[in-house]
């Protein structure tokens, strides 16, 4: 996985590079069946295109629309989806978990 994440980190320095306006989402927390562990990356620009993945596609429209938002506004939020309690793993259900997304906007380094 370390190898998927400075692949995402990558992609993000050279889209900020070409003058794209850039948000990083990362996966901060997970419970349950999150399919995407702790530290995994989505790359996002300001058209709505990305990289990676956060949640194997459970989420990632979410996110993706939250970071337009956050490259808009250059204020990082915390997103978090799932079920409310454990309560979802004693009755069974099968999509049960959480996992919480910050997403944080991307500046260029000054050379």
């Amino acid at each position: 996985m370390a190898d998927d994440r400075l692949d995402i980190l990558s992609i993000s320095e050279r889209w900020t590079r070409e003058g794209r306006k850039v948000a990083l989402a990362t996966v901060i927390e997970t419970w349950g069946s999150a399919p995407r562990p702790i530290g995994s990356h989505l790359v996002i620009d300001a058209e709505g295109r990305f990289e990676g993945s956060v949640s194997g596609g459970c989420v990632e429209g979410a996110v993706v629309s939250e970071a337009i938002d956050v490259i808009e506004t250059g204020k990082p939020v915390t997103l978090e989806f799932g079920v409310a309690d454990e309560t979802a793993w004693r009755v069974g259900l099968s999509c049960g978990g959480r996992i919480g997304v910050y997403v944080e906007p991307v500046t260029a380094n000054a050379a």
